[in-house]
């Protein structure tokens, strides 16, 4: 698994750096309604919410992420969600 950062590893993820760009403007549009994908203290509250709907690939709505990217967003849960 290689991680936004280039680095091979998923060690020091951050919401800024390797999880806001995973959302889409599209995503945070469909979403907005219920909170901004792309403000950290929106995805963090929400979190939990956020993984389940990508793992069941109901998010995005348009269609799965990678499996990559979803191994990313929960490493970045593991890690305790840095901003």
């Amino acid at each position: 698994m290689t991680s936004a950062n280039g680095n091979g590893s998923t060690a020091g993820l951050s919401f800024e750096r390797d999880i806001r760009p995973l959302f889409r403007e599209e995503d945070r549009e469909a979403m907005e309604f219920a909170f901004d994908l792309h403000a950290y203290a929106d995805v963090r509250e929400n979190v939990d919410a956020i993984l389940e709907r990508i793992e069941d690939g109901s998010m995005p709505c348009d269609g799965e992420w990678p499996e990559e990217q979803v191994a990313l967003f929960r490493a970045w849960i593991d890690e305790g969600l840095a901003p």
